[in-house]
């Protein structure tokens, strides 16, 4: 009589996702405008081609997860879906801060002109700040260690 081994299933696939999740992406919610940069591959060259909207919806989880990027170009709604974890989106940079009530925006793409505006996360905006302020200090900190460990060599012939 053969015995049954359980494998748990989920945690091995968890695994395997982990080591494909991408982490250098700032962190941005629904609300936020965004700019990512996409590697695209025209004939023998490649560029980064920029996408700026506001982020309606993010969804899924792990590998899967990916969000949800509505801009108006030339009078005319815009939606892409961008998977966190692909290696075509090169960088995501987050351009302002947005105070929202909802996971999904989807009620923007019925609103035209200043009522699709959403209103600025001053709160959020001033942790952002100080957040940058405080990488700079300890960057400008490490500089200046980094100069204070340099010895001068004397110069031959002297």
């Amino acid at each position: 009589m053969q015995s049954q081994v359980k494998v748990n299933r989920g945690a091995i696939l968890r695994s395997v996702e982990q080591a494909h999740i991408k982490t250098d992406h700032p962190e941005f919610q629904p609300g936020d405008t965004v700019r990512v940069e996409t590697k695209v591959v025209e004939g023998n060259r490649t560029r980064n081609q920029a996408f700026e909207g506001v982020v309606i919806a993010i969804n899924g989880t792990g590998s899967r997860k990916s969000f949800t990027v509505r801009k108006i170009s030339f009078g005319e709604g815009v939606e892409r879906v961008f998977p966190f974890s692909s290696p075509l989106v090169a960088k995501v940079t987050v351009l302002e801060r947005g105070k929202v009530r909802r996971a999904k925006l989807y009620y923007l793409r019925e609103l035209r002109g200043k009522a699709a505006r959403i209103k600025s996360d001053r709160s959020r905006v001033m942790k952002d700040a100080a957040r940058s302020q405080q990488a700079k200090a300890a960057l400008a900190e490490t500089a200046t260690e980094a100069q204070s460990d340099f010895t001068p060599v004397e110069t031959l012939g002297e």
